[in-house]
């Protein structure tokens, strides 16, 4: 194969082409569908610690590992004729032009919720079965899942979304948990689970009635631990002392000066 410096995504399919042919690789040339899924999720989830981490040039690759992936689905439908790249674009494209008549029919440009309220109705008419919660993926992180889940209620008009009725229902979450566990009457292993399942779902929903991302916001904050652990796994060390022999209190002092620090 002649290599050139093409930058568009024939030049892709190109690569993906001989990769899978005759004289290809041992590795593409087992693929399927199903057994790029994983890498995909793994791809999808190392760009997006890039952009959240303000990595430009990591960005830039793993945008580029992604599409890849994506381009070898493509090749992968194509090779046995069930799915088309002109069909994927062409339907693509006409989606994004129904759903947005406030852009391409001249319509009054609506407030957000009216838009947001617009988008819901268009995939209700366009799908025979169809509830706002349905189009939610099974596989989503479970944070990710209860935040778009309070979001789609949310614009489907269901009461007590917004703050401060959030944050009263994650009060009255919480002082349920609180009153079980002081009394011992959580009960068994999937009691406490369940009543915390519903303070950690509601306390998703404050934050997002809050414009806080939870996946976000969770991310930012286990960052942050494990640069003040290190931080202070190394002030021990240079003292030659381990953690589990220092103090709660001294503990508590000297994470306070990693905090500062």
């Amino acid at each position: 194969m002649k290599r050139e410096n093409r930058h568009d995504l024939e030049a892709i399919m190109d690569v993906l082409n001989a990769l899978i042919g005759p004289e290809g690789c041992p590795w593409d040339k087992e693929q399927t569908p199903a057994s790029l899924c994983d890498y995909v999720v793994e791809e999808t989830f190392e760009l997006t610690e890039a952009i959240r981490e303000g990595d430009v040039p990591g960005v830039r690759e793993e945008l580029g590992d992604v599409l890849f992936l994506l381009c070898f689905l493509i090749r992968l439908y194509e090779g046995d004729g069930s799915i088309e790249y002109r069909e994927i674009v062409g339907e693509l494209a006409e989606k994004m032009i129904r759903r947005h008549p406030h852009v391409f029919e001249n319509a009054a440009n609506p407030d957000r919720a009216a838009i947001w309220s617009n988008w819901e109705k268009i995939k209700k008419r366009e799908k025979k079965s169809y509830s706002v919660l349905g189009g939610i993926p099974k596989g989503l992180p479970p944070l990710l899942k209860a935040y778009r889940i309070h979001a789609k209620a949310a614009r489907a008009g269901f009461a007590g979304q917004e703050a401060p009725e959030a944050l009263d229902r994650l009060r009255g979450r919480f002082e349920q948990f609180e009153r079980a566990a002081t009394s011992g009457a959580l009960g068994d292993g999937a009691g406490q689970k369940e009543l915390f399942g519903e303070y950690l779902f509601a306390l998703v929903g404050l934050g997002r009635s809050l414009g806080i991302k939870c996946e976000e916001a969770l991310e930012t904050a286990n960052a942050a631990f494990i640069r003040r652990f290190a931080a202070l796994e190394k002030k021990l060390g240079q003292d030659g002392r381990e953690l589990h022999a220092v103090p709660a209190s001294e503990q508590d002092a000297l994470w306070k000066e990693c905090k500062k620090e």
